[in-house]
C-alpha cells in the first residue's frame, strides 16, 4: 500500500493551493478517504473525509467553506482544494485510508507573508 501526497507550498494568506494524493495497492474505489493535517506542536487532527463514489463530504469547522475534497476513482486520487487559505492553516498534510490504517508520508503547506 502506498499513499503519495503532493502539492504543498509556501503561499500567502488568502491565497490558495491544491493537494492531491495517489494510492495504490488496495482497490481505491471501494473507501471512503480522508485528509488529516498537524500543525507543529499540535495533535494531528482530521480535516475532511469523502465517501466511496464522491457524493458525500465532511469538514472539520474550521475549513468549511474554504476546502474541498474531491476524488478521481479512475486514478486512485483523492484532491484537496485550499482556498482563501490563512496562517492558521500551517500544518503537514496526510491522506489516510482507514480501513487499512495506513498514512501517506505528508505534503507540508506554510501560509506566511
Amino acid at each position: 500500500v502506498q499513499l503519495v501526497e503532493s502539492g504543498g507550498a509556501l503561499v500567502q494568506p488568502g491565497g490558495s493551493l491544491r493537494l492531491s494524493c495517489v494510492a495504490s495497492g488496495f482497490t481505491f474505489s471501494s473507501y471512503d478517504m480522508y485528509w488529516y493535517r498537524q500543525a507543529p506542536g499540535k495533535e494531528r487532527e482530521w480535516v475532511a473525509t469523502i465517501r466511496i463514489n464522491g457524493g458525500r463530504t465532511n469538514y472539520t469547522d474550521s475549513v468549511k467553506g474554504r476546502f474541498t475534497i474531491s476524488r478521481d476513482n479512475a486514478k486512485n486520487t483523492i484532491y484537496l482544494q485550499m482556498n482563501s487559505l490563512k496562517p492558521e492553516d500551517t500544518a503537514m498534510y496526510y491522506c489516510y485510508w482507514w480501513a487499512g490504517r495506513h498514512w501517506g508520508q505528508g505534503t507540508q503547506v506554510t501560509v506566511s507573508s
